[in-house]
Formats: C-alpha cells, structure tokens, sequence
C-alpha cells in the first residue's frame, strides 16, 4: 500500500472532483474518507464528501458532514442549501426550509431564492 502523505491526500481530493463529476459518488467517497481522516479540521474535503455522500443516496451520511461544515462555517449558503436538498430528500419539509431560507438569506442565487420560496409567506 502506499504511503500518505499531504501531496497523495490533494491527489486524492482532485481524483475524488473528477469523479463526483463523473457520477462515481462512491468512488469519490472512498478516496476522501482518507483525506478526511488525516485532515479532520479540512472542511473542503468533508464538503466533497456530504456531496458525494448526498450523490450517492447516503442521506444520514451527507446530512451528517453538511452539518459538520456548517458548526465550521455557518454563514456557508452552499452547505446550507445542500442540507436543505437533504432535508428535502428524507421528507423533513420544515427543516429543508429553514435551510432554504438560511441559504437564500446568506447569498441570494436565484436558485436559492426560487427553493427558499419566500413567496409563500406573502400570500
């Protein structure tokens, strides 16, 4: 087996963006577990991995790490919105809107705006 190393772990997590991109989710986690267990505090990596996770069904798994990334760096409107679509995946409707809303509040990306449906609170 190879030694880790830091160049091996920024390997990994550039192989790891590939394949997320290229719909091995799965193939994404296993490089990052490694990463991620050698660099805890490397809140990049656990953000490719609750996309990885979330990208492969694994939605405890993802909502976990998105909420881990969120202790870090709360005012994170990309982990917010993806918490949301977590949220939103496991039927959770009023957490998934919370976060929608944190997300739209924190950066308003028309994206984030149209799932934070603040429309529906004006009717």
């Amino acid at each position: 087996m190879a030694q880790s190393n830091p160049e091996t772990h920024v390997i990994d997590f550039r192989a790891a963006e590939h394949l997320l991109a290229a719909r091995d989710p799965r193939g994404a986690v296993k490089l990052l577990d490694s990463v991620v267990a050698a660099h805890p505090e490397n809140t990049a990596a656990r953000l490719l991995r609750a996309r990885a996770f979330f990208a492969s069904a694994q939605l405890r798994a993802a909502e976990l790490e998105f909420q881990l990334v969120l202790e870090r760096e709360p005012d994170n409107a990309f982990a917010h919105f993806a918490l949301a679509r977590t949220y939103e995946r496991q039927a959770r409707p009023d957490q998934a809107k919370r976060h929608f809303r944190l997300a739209a509040a924190l950066d308003p990306k028309p994206e984030y705006l149209a799932s934070a449906r603040f429309e529906d609170e004006a009717e």
